[in-house]
């Protein structure tokens, strides 16, 4: 790819509810590795059972990608029978177009192939026509008021929103929530529905902790997020790991200038410390900007499976020194 080339990319992080079947997470990846789309990560939890993975590419490469990872999904996916401790709306649950190159940007300008919010749109409106899975707008893109923040899209998950959107349906006056932007009105019976947006970089990261319980681990979750007067755009819940014998502080660092992992970590510590519990470790789910741990020693955060490669900005020169040499 050209130097002009990379001013011109655009990170998508799709969220898929799948993380406990490999030969379905294998299946699905593949089905967005489209021409034009490199596959940077892909990361996989059995308790969450969800999976996050970092595509990289030119805005229409990742569009086509979007629709072909969201057919595959709907196909392989039944959320009947999805049970993981991380909310989810949709098989495809959230698929977010984020700025990454010079000249790319969260909405506006005159090139909707540069324009994040223009992307998402674009990507929204062929799921529901293409392959019949609702999709819902949020984040720069969101065109209800309160459906910038995805917690407030997806609501209390599948179960609930079909409930609620059937319940919508049989009345004459229908209370919120609003039916999907594109699709619908219900969502797809085994799909769900799919939150679409535009969002600058978030980090998600996570604080394992021995020697505490869910009830510990969700004070703690209050403690730092944002909403309860926490940490500066902290979103956070506590979580059981049933599989590894702990509980675990889920966050998204929605602005990782104002609150990098170093800070998070050292706010759970304290907190656990105080209650007589510890932390197990620490762990970045996907990728990370560069700048995200300047100047840390990633053996203070316990920060499990470290590489420099878990990096951003490494990984996409890992991927493309790669596709040069095989050219």
């Amino acid at each position: 790819m050209t130097e002009s080339g990379l001013t011109r990319l655009v990170e998508c992080v799709p969220n898929v509810s799948e993380g406990r079947r490999p030969e379905v997470v294998d299946e699905i990846v593949a089905a967005f590795a489209v021409p034009g789309v490199l596959v940077l990560d892909r990361s996989s939890d059995p308790d969450h059972h969800r999976t996050v993975i970092t595509l990289m590419g030119l805005g229409p490469a990742l569009v086509e990608a979007a629709v072909a990872g969201a057919r595959a999904c709907a196909r392989l996916i039944d959320l009947n029978h999805h049970r993981g401790v991380h909310p989810r709306m949709g098989a495809l649950d959230v698929l977010p177009f984020i700025p990454f190159g010079a000249e790319t940007r969260l909405r506006g300008g005159d090139d909707p192939d540069l324009d994040c919010a223009a992307l998402a749109e674009r990507a929204g409106r062929r799921i529901a026509a293409e392959v019949g899975v609702p999709v819902y707008l949020y984040g720069a893109v969101a065109r209800h008021p309160g459906w910038t923040a995805l917690p407030e899209v997806r609501g209390r998950g599948f179960e609930a929103l079909r409930a609620a959107l059937a319940a919508r349906a049989a009345d004459q006056d229908p209370p919120d929530p609003p039916g999907p932007d594109f699709g619908g009105p219900g969502l797809h019976p085994t799909a769900g529905a799919t939150a679409a947006g535009a969002r600058e970089v978030l980090i998600a990261y996570n604080v394992e902790l021995a020697d505490a319980d869910l009830a510990l681990a969700r004070k703690i979750a209050s403690a730092v997020r944002e909403r309860d007067g926490g940490l500066p755009a902290v979103r956070a819940m506590g979580v059981p790991l049933a599989g590894r014998g702990l509980v675990q502080v889920s966050m998204n660092l929605l602005d990782w200038r104002a609150t990098p992992p170093a800070a998070a970590y050292a706010a759970v510590a304290a907190l656990a410390g105080e209650n007589g519990a510890r932390v197990e470790a620490s762990e970045i789910v996907g990728l990370a900007p560069a700048g995200a741990l300047d100047g840390v020693d990633p053996a203070d955060l316990r920060l499990r499976g470290f590489a420099p490669d878990m990096l951003l900005e490494s990984r996409l020169l890992r991927a493309l020194t790669t596709c040069e040499e095989t050219r």
